[in-house]
């Protein structure tokens, strides 16, 4: 059978024609995404740019899509307390594929709910409470989104008694939205997957339309998801294979791109050492995790000002001085392509303080404790130091020269001992950017997309481990 798959990008419309008889991937194609206009002119560019590579027609059996145009899903989230339900509601949205663009804990002020106007979210997850526990929070933040101008849709998943009133307020003010189960409806205990299905739905009903998405929605053969979750899906896929084929087990992958620094995880995640106990509401087996001011070219002034700008040029014999500079240039112009080899070097150390900043936050941080049993630690967080494979995924990976050296800021660093970061991995890159694709495909034929990612991903280097 004969696939295409389409993922429209924030900058580029990518499509992926595979052959599942085979199976291989025939070729890919690329052009920019044109949503200001109409987006199937970017498709049609694409398509012919993957026809000219293959050398040949190709008319596919089944076309299958995911979006992150015009910013993909944009969600915020509020929730009682940041480290319980607010932090339930982050991973809620996360999960299935939004852009958390900020989470809000406690009742929501009045500066909070016009800097929520300007953010101007798709979405908005409301959470807050365990079920028959605190009411007040969640019914206040309603009356407060009722207020908020905005054509944003509501997922309500919080304490349960406190739903009718909340129908209330949000039918009066004439929002739309769903009630669904509460993200956590006892103490650490979460609740995820009926708000992630929720906020699935809306994004079909709603977003597809607002992002000027129904004629692809139209000639698709699936319901376009966003694409953070097409490559979720992908990861969960190389991780736990399929009953016919083992995959590779517990892996870290990150996703570097130009405005966000996505990064997935699959595993467990529990301490691996007997003096290190877990601390705060459990993971998530999946996790994605996104940052927004982590960006090699939208969001590339933000991550500047979060390093050490002196120590990451050294670091590829620069000067801190050279790589500001770069980065006024890059602000300046969005558009610029580092062609000299100082340019190089600089996207280099630029890229892998995003990668070693992103997975710093999306690891578990551990902490001394002292009691009258000894010394012992906690973990807030996934333990990810015996993850075996971290895989690289993004443009800036894809077309750099040494992907170890970025994807080394994932790993486990001495100075930065209390971060759970892999002590000893294998290096992988999806050198075509497949992992949306696959994602993609895995609904249809997980085994066939198993095969092609083992396949198709490359390894290129392992951690050292420093004696």
């Amino acid at each position: 059978m004969r696939y295409l798959t389409a993922d429209f990008g924030s900058t580029y419309t990518k499509v992926t024609a595979i052959d599942t008889d085979v199976p291989e991937i025939v070729g890919t194609g690329a052009a920019f995404t044109t949503i200001e206009t109409d987006v199937m002119e970017g498709l049609h560019n694409a398509f012919r740019e993957l026809e000219k590579e293959i050398g040949k027609e190709w008319t596919p059996d089944k076309f299958l899509c995911c979006s992150s145009a015009a910013g993909g899903l944009k969600m915020v989230a509020s929730g009682l307390v940041p480290d319980l339900t607010a932090k339930a509601a982050r991973m809620a949205a996360a999960s299935a594929g939004a852009k958390v663009m900020k989470t809000y804990s406690y009742e929501i002020t009045r500066a909070e709910a016009e800097e929520i106007e300007r953010l101007d979210p798709d979405l908005f997850l409301l959470c807050g409470g365990t079920d028959g526990g605190n009411v007040e929070n969640i019914i206040h933040n309603a009356e407060v989104i009722g207020q908020i101008p905005g054509h944003f849709s509501t997922v309500v998943a919080g304490n349960k008694a406190a739903e009718e009133e909340v129908a209330r307020i949000l039918t009066e003010a004439g929002k739309p939205f769903v009630i669904t189960e509460n993200v956590m409806p006892n103490f650490n205990s979460l609740n995820i997957v009926p708000a992630k299905k929720c906020i699935m739905q809306l994004f079909i009903d709603r977003i597809i339309e607002a992002k000027g998405l129904s004629k692809a929605q139209e000639r698709a053969d699936n319901e376009i998801i966003p694409t953070p979750l097409a490559v979720l899906n992908a990861c969960n896929l190389l991780s736990d294979g399929t009953k016919n084929r083992r995959g590779l087990g517990e892996l870290l992958a990150i996703d570097l791109g130009g405005a966000t620094t996505d990064v997935y995880s699959i595993g467990d995640g529990s301490p691996h050492e007997a003096n290190i106990m877990h601390q705060g509401i459990p993971e998530p087996y999946s996790k994605r995790t996104v940052e927004g001011d982590l960006g090699m070219r939208y969001s590339l002034t933000a991550l500047s000002e979060q390093l050490d700008l002196d120590a990451v040029a050294a670091e590829v014999g620069l000067t801190g001085d050279k790589l500001r500079d770069w980065v006024a240039r890059c602000d300046a112009d969005k558009s610029t392509r580092a062609e000299t080899e100082d340019e190089i070097l600089c996207e280099k150390a630029l890229a892998k303080g995003a990668v070693s900043l992103a997975t710093d936050r999306h690891v578990g941080h551990t902490h001394k404790v002292y009691s009258p049993m000894g010394e012992f630690f906690t973990i807030n967080g996934k333990d990810l130091t015996l993850t075996d494979h971290v895989l690289g995924i993004g443009g800036a990976l894809i077309h750099s020269a040494d992907p170890t050296f970025i994807l080394d800021g994932a790993t486990f660093n001495i100075s930065n001992y209390d971060k759970a970061k892999p002590l000893k991995p294998d290096f992988y890159l999806d050198s075509h950017y497949i992992m949306a694709s696959m994602g993609l495909l895995s609904e249809q034929m997980p085994d066939v997309a198993l095969e092609l990612m083992l396949k198709e991903l490359v390894k290129v280097g392992t951690k050292k481990k420093k004696q």
